[in-house]
């Protein structure tokens, strides 16, 4: 059976070259041919010898999610749904702006964590991606935005920046996603800095700690509350990491962070965690954490139950963050016409049973 090369990091790739009788070096040609220049078709890697690319070719595929459908936005946002097979599907978004462009990218198909304000998080969960459904979430942008521009190549890159906060909790599905973040960063494949790649999680403390140890690449936490009796609501895992230890944890992150601050996340839902009162409750909680606020006004969606806070109400609660001197910025929607903004992912989750006996055991790792 052959092999999908776009689940191996380096290493692995380096571990397979040796197996089929070639030289470890050939994993770094390998990984320019497939991470940066988009090629798929081992006879197309014009600098490996007949014999080796013949030798792929029976024991070796390169074979990225398949695309099913491609929305673009009014401002310019692409949304792409992509077939992970047997009836699912993953969303993946990118966010062009003046000075970068920035790759939203999924984890898992669906979501155990259940956080109440997503529409990921409402639809259930099926399971965790590999490593070749997550970074060929960036493989494939890389090389459809590329053509689109200007007909492809190594130099023509759109994606200068990756988030992990697509479907899914990154951390709830650790080890691919450290592989593709490995992938991301090495300098033979993406060559992304780790400032530019940001892991966002709801809070799973010993993964964050792990990921501290692993590769530590920017952080982002989905706070969203300033107590735990308003984010055991929310947030249904901070029964399990309440936020004294999940602060804690962010101190502990900051040790080896490419960045000297945590990005709290926190979504504006009218009446529910908006007021000013909630705003100097949080100034006291994170008086010790060096931190910056992203301030996400609520994107609806069928039957949440919630609203999106007024302009007013969030100017206000940023206004007293920014009096305390925490760095806050509000979060510009973009492509909500196409259901692509923060909050509105879902794709195709064929079956969403498997929630409760796989989804939550392997977030609270």
């Amino acid at each position: 059976m052959s092999v999908n090369l776009l689940d191996f990091d380096a290493k692995a790739l380096a571990g397979f070259c040796v197996e089929i009788g070639e030289k470890s070096f050939r994993a770094k040609q390998l990984l320019r041919w497939i991470h940066r220049s988009g090629e798929v078709d081992f006879a197309g890697m014009s600098d490996l010898a007949k014999a080796l690319r013949d030798k792929l070719s029976a024991t070796a595929v390169i074979e990225p999610p398949r695309v099913i459908s491609d929305h673009a936005a009014m401002d310019g946002t692409r949304k792409w749904l992509l077939s992970v097979g047997e009836g699912n599907g993953i969303e993946t978004v990118f966010i062009p702006e003046a000075s970068r462009g920035t790759l939203c990218v999924s984890s898992q198909v669906g979501c155990a964590l259940a956080c109440t304000f997503c529409s990921t998080g409402r639809q259930g969960f099926n399971r965790n991606l590999t490593v070749a459904e997550i970074i060929g979430q960036l493989w494939w942008a890389n090389k459809a935005l590329a053509e689109e521009f200007d007909g492809g190549g190594i130099r023509s890159r759109a994606v200068t920046n990756v988030v992990m906060m697509g479907m899914g909790e990154p951390l709830a599905n650790f080890e691919n996603v450290v592989t593709a973040l490995d992938l991301m960063l090495d300098d033979n494949a993406y060559g992304l800095s780790r400032r530019r790649v940001t892991v966002s999680t709801s809070g799973l403390v010993p993964a964050m700690d792990r990921l501290r140890e692993r590769c530590p690449v920017a952080l982002a936490v989905s706070l969203h509350a300033p107590n735990d009796a308003l984010r055991n609501e929310l947030v249904p895992i901070n029964k399990k990491y309440p936020i004294k230890e999940l602060l804690a944890a962010c101190r502990r992150y900051l040790q080896s962070a490419p960045r000297d601050f945590i990005t709290f996340e926190y979504v504006m839902l009218d009446g529910v965690n908006d007021s000013a009162a909630h705003a100097h409750e949080l100034v006291q909680l994170v008086r010790e954490t060096p931190c910056k606020f992203n301030l996400i006004p609520f994107n609806p969606f069928p039957n949440s139950g919630y609203r999106r806070s007024s302009p007013e109400a969030v100017h206000r609660f940023r206004d007293v963050l920014m009096q305390a001197e925490l760095i806050t910025t509000v979060r510009k929607t973009r492509g909500d016409d196409i259901a692509a903004a923060c909050g509105q992912l879902a794709g195709k989750v064929h079956d969403k049973t498997r929630r409760v006996s796989r989804g939550i055991v392997e977030a609270a790792r």
